[in-house]
């Protein structure tokens, strides 16, 4: 079963996969694993797939392969600490290849980069650095408990990388979802990405299928909300194309905008070409299709 954490445009992906069924034997309860789909295959926690050969891989195998990417995509459930423990140790790993690594992170709109770059210089502490970034200001933070992002800040700012905010302001999409993009506010569209595709026929369906699956929302047009979705990926997009640089960046973001690459990571790539590579963190008691990306990280 399938449930998203919130109902607006600003949650629709993120989704969890909640397993509801542990099988007992003998008073011992064996391991949940990961099925891929079509195949029968399971996986335990910590396991690493290749989507290439369908194999597992080691941390040295996938660490090479996306040491030699310009644009790492690392997904997330927002609220598994298990998600974030891989984010930061793919952080740390690759900035040891890449000192001069950036962050983007979903979490920020990309207003924020001055807050985000007194994080990395070390004049902000925690609180003020909550504060600052409105982490938990309705309709313009993020909300999720600042502890599960703890470790990723605390790496950024240990080893000075550049941190970056690639989110659309948060009370954009809900106007959008509500009345459609041609009526914002002229400086409300400047805020989004110029160009914003709604062509693509399997992330249309794929956002609809999340669309129907919550009948009791309050949004009325789908085309209007998949007009907030779009504007969300390709405000996203845009953030990183534009914002890369000449070094590699490590992009924090929820699984759903990276699923099978037409959210967040070709809308990139349509606008800087440079080699990426998506990881998908996906929880143990799940099923997951091989093309959901280049790697798929089984955890707890």
């Amino acid at each position: 079963m399938k449930l998203p954490t919130r109902l607006t445009p600003l949650g629709l992906l993120s989704i969890v996969a909640c397993p509801a069924l542990f099988f007992i034997f003998s008073c011992t309860s064996l391991p949940m694993q990961l099925t891929v789909k079509n195949t029968g295959n399971k996986y335990p926690a910590d396991t690493i797939i290749s989507a290439r050969t369908g194999q597992a891989v080691t941390f040295d195998d996938l660490l090479k392969d996306l040491t030699a990417a310009r644009i790492v995509y690392v997904g997330e459930t927002h609220t598994n600490p298990a998600h974030h423990a891989v984010q930061t140790r793919l952080i740390e790993a690759l900035s040891e290849q890449h000192p001069e690594l950036s962050v983007g992170m979903e979490m920020f709109d990309h207003r924020y980069d001055p807050v985000l770059a007194q994080w990395r210089a070390g004049t902000l502490d925690r609180d003020a650095f909550i504060q600052k970034s409105h982490w938990y200001v309705r309709r313009s933070g993020w909300g999720f408990d600042f502890d599960l992002y703890a470790p990723i800040f605390d790496t950024i700012q240990a080893k000075g990388l550049r941190l970056v905010g690639l989110n659309v302001p948060f009370w954009i999409p809900p106007k959008i979802s509500a009345s459609g993009l041609d009526n914002l506010l002229p400086d409300e569209r400047q805020m989004i990405a110029a160009e914003i595709d709604t062509s693509n026929n399997e992330h249309r369906a794929y956002v609809e299928a999340v669309f129907n699956d919550n009948p009791h929302h309050q949004i009325k047009s789908f085309d209007y909300f998949y007009e907030a979705q779009c504007a969300w990926e390709d405000t996203m997009a845009e953030s990183i194309a534009r914002k890369l640089g000449q070094n590699p960046m490590v992009v924090v973001i929820g699984n759903g905008h990276i699923q099978n690459k037409y959210g967040v990571p070709n809308r990139a790539y349509g606008r800087n070409p440079v080699p990426f590579r998506t990881v998908y963190l996906a929880s143990v008691g799940s099923e997951v299709d091989l093309a959901v990306a280049d790697y798929i990280w089984v955890t707890p």
